[in-house]
């Protein structure tokens, strides 16, 4: 039984996530996305929110399960008894920074192994942090996300806690 964990910030989780997340599902038994903190990024959704959302968007896949850490990923895998990571590389870009996580990931935990995967031709362009500006500035994000995520940012600036066009409210 293949279990791995998929971390990430998924701020907002996107069709590009998706994509990853379902071929990982052919290679592994089971799938766990462990939403960590976004670190000093601006955050659309706050992490709790994040697990709430994805759990909606992946209510429909099996073996699939969602998490959420403050700590390192490393000692998440280690407490869990997960032994690889799944990885998505949309461009050359993204090899170099993800090449030293997973050798930095190595250090921390010999015993996982990270596996990349390659976006999808028709994803490998979408990023959640392309999608935070595009509907911060007021363009149509629903190709690129799920209905939920869609669903919930206009939620959020009906409340005022957002603001298309300008950044938070």
């Amino acid at each position: 039984m293949l279990r791995a964990i998929y971390p990430g910030s998924f701020d907002p989780i996107t069709v590009g996530h998706l994509d990853i997340l379902d071929r990982a599902l052919n290679l592994c038994s089971e799938v766990t996305i462990v939403v960590a903190g976004s670190g000093r990024k601006a955050s659309l959704f706050t992490p709790e929110e994040r697990v709430e959302v994805i759990r909606e968007v992946v209510a429909g896949r099996k073996n699939v399960k969602v998490e959420m850490t403050s700590g390192l990923i490393m000692d998440y895998a280690r407490s869990n008894g997960i032994r690889s990571v799944i990885r998505g590389l949309r461009a050359a870009s993204d090899f170099e920074y993800e090449f030293m996580m997973a050798s930095m990931n190595k250090q921390l935990n010999p015993e996982v192994e990270t596996v990349f995967m390659m976006s999808s031709q028709s994803v490998y362009f979408v990023s959640s942090t392309m999608i935070k500006e595009l509907f911060l500035y007021g363009g149509d994000i629903s190709s690129y996300v799920p209905a939920e995520v869609v669903k919930r940012l206009r939620d959020k600036v009906a409340r005022g806690e957002l603001a298309p066009g300008g950044g938070s409210a």
